[in-house]
């Protein structure tokens, strides 16, 4: 059976989703770094060993692996498309701003045998700040398990925004700018779901009306129940490659309140209130206009996500250039 050596940083639902897709066909050897420096004999033994490496980044965690299996002329799939392809020196977010962390994301992308990125909005971004070819990427959207599996149900007049919290989160994810809009509607909950990575969630408590409620992390089963009782998702991001987050709100029936920005019109499509900017005046009366949409445009968002980005979309996709990656290695050999 074909080995792949699965390489990733962070124990995100979507890198799961991937690894459960490679799983289903081949034998997957788990390589997971989430600092900087690598295990040395764990890195090389899994290249080694391995039929293929498939990472999820291009940053320091795929550094080696990649370099060594272009080396040795294994065959390679690469995910990017969020903080490794941004520039966004204003909000001091993105690996394209310089530096090492330019260079490494590069060097990386250069030597990755397939580049797959998830949204066409990443395409782009992918052309405008890095010299890769648009012709080596393949656009392949996220899929979207719904762990729901029915139209929502009655809905509480509360807005909801999940995502972990730390101090590079505040203005990226516009936890900021969610926090203080709820000042402007004290009749409306706003719930704040995630786990908090270091002190900064001191500044969103100190910056909370009342009506704030931080839950910090959840289990799974907690934050599906947030997701079914709040009417309005918010995710005032300056920047998102997909929006898994937003999606997943969306298919428990919730009105997504989104910047009109990077991939998050290709995500809400019709189905959701766009705004302009993080002002919490502006966030607010997005939220206030989800809520008058509210329940039709929950059943609307629920229909898009599974009209648009079903799990076998994903499935297809990533099977397709993985199996090519594996025939163009082969032929090269023969």
């Amino acid at each position: 059976m074909t080995r792949v050596l699965f390489v990733h940083s962070r124990k995100a639902s979507f890198v799961a989703i991937d690894r459960a897709i490679l799983a289903e066909r081949y034998e997957v050897d788990d390589l997971y770094q989430p600092g900087r420096v690598p295990n040395p004999v764990a890195l090389v033994r899994g290249v080694m060993r391995a039929d293929l490496v498939f990472g999820w980044f291009a940053s320091w965690h795929t550094f080696f692996p990649i370099t060594i299996a272009w080396l040795l002329r294994k065959p390679s799939v690469l995910i990017v498309g969020g903080f490794d392809t941004a520039n966004m020196p204003d909000i001091g977010y993105g690996h394209q701003r310089g530096g090492l962390r330019r260079f490494a994301s590069r060097w990386i992308m250069r030597r990755a045998g397939r580049l797959v990125t998830n949204s066409d909005y990443s395409l782009t971004e992918i052309e405008r700040n890095t010299p890769i070819p648009r012709a080596r990427v393949t656009v392949v959207h996220h899929g979207v398990p719904d762990p729901f599996g029915e139209p929502p149900g009655e809905k509480q007049r509360a807005a909801l925004t999940v995502g972990a919290v730390d101090s590079t989160t505040l203005v990226q994810k516009g936890q900021v700018a969610f926090v203080r809009a709820a000042a402007e509607l004290p009749d409306v909950s706003f719930v704040f779901a995630g786990k908090w990575l270091d002190d900064a969630i001191d500044a969103l408590r100190a910056a909370a009306p009342a009506n704030v409620e931080f839950t910090g992390w959840l289990p799974e089963a907690a934050l599906h129940a947030c997701y079914r009782h709040a009417a309005v998702y918010v995710q005032a991001s300056r920047h998102e490659g997909f929006g898994l987050a937003v999606a997943e709100a969306m298919l428990a029936g919730c009105v997504p309140v989104v910047m009109n920005a990077t991939a998050m019109p290709e995500v809400v499509g019709d189905a959701g209130v766009l705004i302009e900017s993080q002002r919490p005046e502006e966030v607010a009366a997005g939220v206030r206009r989800a809520l008058d949409l509210a329940p039709d445009a929950g059943r609307r968002a629920r229909e898009r996500i599974l009209a648009t980005f079903p799990l076998e979309h994903r499935r297809e996709g990533i099977r397709r250039v993985v199996e090519e990656t594996l025939r163009g290695a082969g032929q090269r050999s023969q």
